[in-house]
Formats: structure tokens, C-alpha cells, sequence
């Protein structure tokens, strides 16, 4: 009854401002477990792949404001991948991940590097400037053994921030800590 209170809570919570304009929408997963917001339309993509210990296929939602790139994605792992591990240092592990091999520290700007929570659950926060003025803002959150990713890129300008703020902002989860 908690879990379907806390579920319909995050349904029907007013939205956040920028979300409530028309080119944004609410993305709800079929198991009630998230909720966000990013601008539309926002393309699901459903992907099985062969990575040691997922037990469910990697399901990602894409979509684009301008130029601007709003990635978000959650898989699932088997019981005790991450919740018998130490979730501080495997969210770092994840949130870097790739970012230092494809964004060098010689020639990238690294604004934001640094452990986050949402809503009681690891995260790690990644933001990187780069010298033609695009920045990439990343997230990845460890609930349980659920891996959530999000990334979003921007320019230098106020609106385009703003918007790749509401949609890092606009994550809500029925699992708190």
C-alpha cells in the first residue's frame, strides 16, 4: 500500500515548471519506479545486451530540444550486483566510466566531478566544459540493483542550462533510501 501511495505521489506531484510547457514531456516507467521529465518527442529504446549480470535489457528514452541531446537509461542487474558492494565507489566507477577516455582532462574542463545522492541513493555527478563552449552534464544513480544514467548536453547560455537542469532535476524515484 506505501509502495502504491508513494507510486501515485509521483504521478500526480506537479510538475516542475519548464516541464509543464508543450515541448516537454513526462516519462513514467511501466514498473512505477521513476518518473521524469525531458522534452519531446522522447524516443524508448529497448536493448538486450550481453553484459555480465543484467537480467533485464537496457531500456533508454532519447530526445532533442535545438541542438541540445537528452539521454536517459536504467537496466537492471541480478540480485546483490551492487547492493553488496560498496555503491559510493561503484557509482564513481560508473559515473566516470568512458567520460575521462573520451573527454581528456588536457583539453576538457571538469566543472562537476563528485559523489551525489538522490533521494538517499549513490549517485556521481560529471559535468564537463569543453573549449568550444558545449558542456555535457552527466548522472548515474545506483538504486538497489538498478543502474540509472542520464546525460544531457548545453551551451553557454541560460536557456539551454536551464533546460538541461530541469531534466538532471527532474528524476524522481518511488525507492527512497
Amino acid at each position: 500500500m506505501k509502495r502504491l501511495l508513494l507510486a501515485l505521489t509521483l504521478l500526480l506531484t506537479p510538475l516542475v515548471a519548464v516541464a509543464q510547457d508543450a515541448e516537454w514531456q513526462t516519462i513514467v516507467s511501466r514498473d512505477l519506479r521513476f518518473r521524469l521529465e525531458m522534452p519531446s518527442p522522447a524516443e524508448q529504446t529497448v536493448t538486450r545486451e550481453g553484459e555480465k549480470g543484467l537480467v533485464s535489457p537496457r531500456t533508454a528514452w532519447q530526445s532533442k530540444l535545438d541542438t541540445q541531446m537528452f539521454d536517459f537509461d536504467f537496466v537492471d542487474y541480478e540480485e546483490g550486483w551492487f547492493s553488496t558492494h560498496d555503491s559510493k565507489e561503484m557509482a564513481r566507477d560508473l559515473g566516470r566510466g568512458e567520460a575521462e577516455k573520451a573527454f581528456p582532462h588536457d583539453k576538457y574542463k571538469y566543472v562537476l566531478d563528485k559523489p551525489v545522492t538522490l533521494q538517499g541513493w549513490d549517485g556521481y555527478a560529471l559535468d564537463i566544459d569543453a573549449p568550444d563552449g558545449q558542456s555535457v552534464m552527466m548522472r548515474t544513480y545506483i538504486v538497489r540493483d538498478r543502474l540509472y544514467r542520464m546525460l544531457v548536453t548545453h551551451k553557454d547560455e541560460a536557456k539551454s542550462r536551464d533546460a538541461a537542469t530541469s531534466f538532471l532535476e527532474s528524476l524522481k524515484l518511488a525507492d527512497t533510501k
